[in-house]
């Protein structure tokens, strides 16, 4: 018989944790009710329909945000068009490729027929379904609306996918050029200027200073390989252990924001996630206070996700929340009134949608602006490399053509 991990709260509010064999999920449940304990969560079985599946070589990876849009349009299309949630999941699981995802689809389709909600099921997959979505789901079960919720969802992991690709793409041709421009550069270094050297050490010509310092990086690369991997590896660790610290994932995502060009573009993306997220919350009938919690969450910024822990605090003793975006330097003014207007006239979510939109557009000008601005530059820049590498080989080869023709 499988086991269940729960974790519940008594009557008096002490939390407590356990596990309970049954043959299902909803007999755990009605067994902890009646013992009139409130149940916080009840984790399934390793093993059975309730578990996922992992995949040889893959593990457990969770499906991609792409695939969970998918299931969820095509999901609230069969619930629009009258078929039974069961059933729809059933439909779903099957026509799904992915085995890992087929295998999360079953133990939700047999939660469901075991009589528990749909909001409920997802809650075993957090690496598949975040809390944004589990809430919204709540929220269509309790409003009775699970088709347009699911509806608003895909549409907003649509736009969340779109704005991340243009993100990847802004970032992904710097990256591409500097690596090459580097690869080129040790090549040229540990290769071609040491032969140069060579010839020139048996010429005994005067090396000009740039031939020089040339000749000892090359040195300094053949020679310390193995330290630099070590130095870069060692690196990559302390900046991975300091952006773990609370204190240092604040300094850090501080500097991004203030980084040329760069900042300007997070920043934008970051007011446009903020702006959609929390308005779709607030349309699909999350309260303000969880919506805020929640949103701080898909943040992905200490800066942003302190600037809206400090409105939803403003909100909890009843102040306006815009009154808290004006005092941060993440929100410019104009979402600060648009805000405020929304709060003023009741259309908070309208705003927000509209703050959406407008914050979408400027991520598409930022990008094709950066696109625009670095190709140049990073042409340049791999063009002096190569050209400080060339000149320092060839000057002092020209000072011995020429001291040959007199």
């Amino acid at each position: 018989m499988p086991v269940y991990e729960y974790r519940v709260r008594d009557r008096s509010g002490k939390s407590m944790k356990s596990q309970m064999e049954a043959e299902s999920l909803a007999q755990v449940r009605d067994a902890l009710r009646a013992k009139n304990l409130l149940i916080l969560e009840i984790k399934a079985p390793k093993t059975g329909l309730s578990a996922d599946v992992k995949i040889p070589g893959l593990g457990d990876r969770p499906p991609n945000l792409k695939q969970v849009a998918v299931f969820s349009k095509q999901l609230a299309t069969l619930i629009n068009a009258g078929v039974p949630l069961v059933q729809s999941l059933a439909i779903l699981q099957r026509q799904i490729e992915s085995k890992a995802f087929q295998g999360i689809i079953k133990g939700m389709r047999a939660d469901v027929e075991a009589g528990t909600p749909l909001s409920e099921a997802l809650l075993k997959h957090p690496k598949v379904f975040n809390r944004l979505y589990i809430n919204l789901v709540k929220a269509g079960e309790t409003s009775g609306t699970l088709d347009s919720i699911l509806e608003r969802i895909a549409a907003f992991q649509e736009k969340e996918l779109a704005l991340r690709g243009k993100l990847k793409s802004a970032l992904t041709y710097p990256v591409v050029v500097l690596v090459f421009a580097i690869g080129i550069t040790y090549f040229l270094l540990t290769t071609i200027v040491p032969q140069f050297a060579g010839i020139l050490e048996q010429l005994n010509a005067p090396l000009p200073m740039i031939t020089k310092i040339l000749m000892a990086v090359s040195d300094f690369l053949k020679n310390s390989g193995l330290l630099i991997f070590v130095f870069v590896g060692v690196v990559v660790a302390l900046y991975r252990w300091y952006y773990k610290r609370p204190s240092g994932r604040v300094v850090i995502d501080r500097i991004k924001l203030r980084l040329p060009v760069f900042g300007n573009l997070l920043q934008k993306s970051a007011i446009s996630s903020f702006a959609r997220t929390f308005g779709l919350l607030i349309s699909s009938g999350v309260n303000i206070i969880e919506s805020l919690e929640i949103t701080k969450g898909t943040a992905n910024n200490a800066i942003v996700e302190e600037t809206i822990e400090n409105a939803k605090n403003v909100v909890m003793v009843g102040d306006p929340m815009s009154a808290s975006l004006a005092t941060s330097k993440v929100f410019p003014p104009m979402v600060v009134s648009m805000v405020s207007i929304g709060e003023e006239t009741g259309s908070l979510d309208t705003m927000l949608g509209k703050v959406g939109d407008f914050y979408d557009r400027e991520v598409d000008e930022a990008v094709d602006s950066l696109t625009a601005a670095i190709e140049p530059l990073m042409i340049v820049f791999l063009g002096g490399i190569v050209g400080v590498i060339v000149a320092g080989m060839f000057l002092p080869m020209f000072s011995i053509i020429g001291q040959l023709s007199q």
